[in-house]
């Protein structure tokens, strides 16, 4: 099913596009999943940028959705590539995330690594990032080519438009993110990035812990309508976060009576997530 040019990609840079992943069929019924998420989102809707430069609509793990999400992800091809990806028996999915840009006007979303605030370890672990609208690539989501297996970084607070890198805990644990954006200001080749443009039905699959944030929306692109869907395998275990931020304490914010069972190193295991192989 996979090209080894693909595999090789997701290993190496932590990140990769399939092109026509999607037929349009599929692509129609995630679409619709995705619109009503947005019209009815979850407790988990993040609001803290709003009337900012950096405002975009996101929402993860709506639990209103979850039920029409799993099914459906047992219909569509995710559960089989990633087993072949990943060489893993197994595979479940983990839950949505949803991006808004509209109008021309959504600023970038600040580079930072998923499992800063997920209690996500392992290689066993990717993010299918799908866009209903023609990206091109300098619009499009941008990853640090192999950061995946660098430095694991603070989390940024996703609260401060003039600071990307404001931390998630502060306490010492963790380093700080660096300022990706302001390094290329003065150096375009200060960071190796990876990019594509991309038409619907195509999926860029990356690894989570990639230092990854999606580029700004203009008049060439104005508006983008991102889902992304992340599922893990066999070799995928739970990780605690730091305790110094009471919100994401341990568990992290999503699932969390489940997270509660879980002991570091752990197999990142639950019956809350959908078993696609």
């Amino acid at each position: 099913m996979i090209d080894e040019s693909v595999k090789k990609a997701f290993w190496e840079d932590g990140a990769t596009v399939v092109r026509n992943f999607l037929d349009p069929e599929q692509l129609a019924e995630l679409y619709e999943v995705f619109k009503w998420n947005v019209a009815n989102p979850g407790p988990f809707v993040f609001r803290r940028l709003d009337g900012t430069s950096l405002q975009t609509h996101i929402d993860n793990a709506n639990p209103a959705a979850k039920e029409r999400l799993d099914e459906l992800m047992t219909r569509l091809p995710f559960g089989e590539f990633f087993a072949e990806l990943w060489d893993s028996e197994h595979v479940w999915y983990y839950a949505e995330e949803v991006f808004v840009k509209e109008n021309g006007a959504s600023g970038r979303g600040p580079f930072h690594q998923d499992t800063s605030n997920l209690p996500w370890a392992g290689p066993d672990w990717g993010n299918a990032w799908i866009s209903f609208q023609h990206v091109p690539k300098k619009n499009s989501l941008e990853i640090v080519r192999g950061s995946w297996k660098g430095i694991e970084y603070d989390g940024a607070s996703f609260a401060n438009a003039d600071d990307p890198t404001e931390p998630l805990y502060g306490d010492g644990s963790l380093p700080r993110l660096p300022w990706i954006d302001k390094d290329l200001e003065k150096d375009p080749n200060a960071w190796d990035l990876v990019s594509f443009e991309v038409n619907p039905g195509d999926v860029v699959f990356l690894h989570p812990r990639s230092l990854h944030g999606g580029a700004a929306v203009d008049s060439d692109c104005p508006d983008r309508h991102t889902l992304v869907l992340r599922f893990f395998g066999d070799d995928a275990t739970f990780r605690e976060l730091p305790k110094s931020n009471p919100r994401y304490a341990r568990n992290g914010v999503l699932f969390t009576d489940e997270m509660a069972k879980l002991n570091a190193g752990d197999a990142f295991r639950s019956p809350a997530f959908q078993q696609l192989v």
